[in-house]
């Protein structure tokens, strides 16, 4: 039975239109920053997590609170710190001395869209804890599982410039998330709006134009979209590629790269790829959808060797020479 690519491509028309209506209501009040928004949207049309790493000021929290506003869905912002307790997001159980019983409060993790700002300030068991919750979907209080609501996804932010006083994020962790999103700064002209926009005085609501229900449906389409045997190959084969270079005509990387990709790289590139052209409201994946989200899904999972931070060689510019170098179908 044949793959009906018109009726796809005109679900897919019908069904992302909620997602140009969230990206121009988010554009009431966010200036630019249309990379970092869209990557949000891949993560929680995937079900995927996402790191934002970028220096302060740049609206991170700001376009994640009004893309959720846009959503109508609940939102929490837990503010990482080096005293910060698995508790304090999670939850506890409580003594109730009236009754005799004891209670679950639930913490700021339950919530649909979750904010971890400065994930690297707090220690390694709020970290864990937050990432069971984002692997299991569940929470543990005491003798009870709490499941997290749905949608969920976590947002999770770092400094890349201030390390005194943080925790880095493990590899094995880090791999958890879905994508680690580069947040760049404006351009000029984007920067003389926002300075006219935030001295202004006025402010701009953001009005939901989306419920949670359009987002999973929307997801479930994105599991739907084709992906052809020829773009697939394409993934295994760029993931292979961070693993054995040598084989994959890549012998300038051969020694520079300590650890390749994991299998969870394979399962978010095809994921991610597909939100991509659901976004570009169409039913099928293209070799370009799978290289412009490429970077920011492999880039955290792709661990170089001594030699190459002694040669100042990043897992940016790596992913780039793969992607240039694996023969595109």
């Amino acid at each position: 039975m044949g793959f009906d690519i018109r009726a796809m491509n005109d679900l897919v028309a019908k069904e992302s239109a909620f997602a140009d209506r969230v990206v121009n209501e988010v554009a009431k009040v966010i200036v630019g920053q249309k990379y970092m928004i869209e990557r949000i949207l891949v993560g929680l049309l995937t079900g995927g997590h996402v790191l934002l790493e970028g220096v302060p000021g740049l609206a991170k929290t700001l376009t994640v609170r009004s893309l959720c506003q846009a959503v109508d869905a609940k939102f929490a912002r837990v503010q990482f710190t080096p005293d910060l307790l698995p508790g304090d997001l999670i939850g506890t159980v409580i003594y109730d001395q009236r009754t005799g019983d004891f209670t679950s409060k639930l913490g700021p993790i339950f919530a649909n869209l979750v904010l971890a700002d400065e994930i690297n300030r707090a220690p390694a068991k709020v970290q864990s804890a937050l990432l069971e919750a984002m692997q299991e979907r569940q929470v543990t209080i005491g003798d009870k599982t709490h499941p997290l609501p749905t949608p969920f996804a976590v947002l999770a932010t770092q400094n890349p410039i201030e390390q005194e006083g943080t925790y880095p994020l493990p590899e094995a962790q880090v791999d958890r998330f879905m994508m680690l999103v580069k947040v760049g700064y404006p351009s000029r002209e984007e920067e003389r709006e926002i300075m006219d926009r935030m001295t202004s005085g006025v402010t701009q609501e953001i009005k939901p134009v989306c419920t949670p229900a359009e987002l999973l449906a929307g997801r479930r389409t994105v599991e739907q979209i084709y992906v052809d045997d020829k773009v697939k190959d394409y993934i295994v084969d760029v993931v292979h590629a961070t693993r054995q270079p040598a084989k994959h005509g890549l012998k300038d990387l051969d020694g520079l790269i300590e650890y390749g990709a994991s299998p969870r790289a394979s399962i978010a590139l095809n994921m991610a790829a597909r939100a991509h052209a659901f976004l570009r409201h169409r039913g099928y994946v293209t070799p370009e959808d799978v290289k412009e989200v490429g970077a920011d899904v492999l880039r955290h999972r792709v661990v170089l060797t001594y030699e190459a931070e002694a040669e100042q060689i990043t897992s940016e510019q790596v992913v780039k020479r793969v992607f240039e170098v694996v023969e595109v179908p």
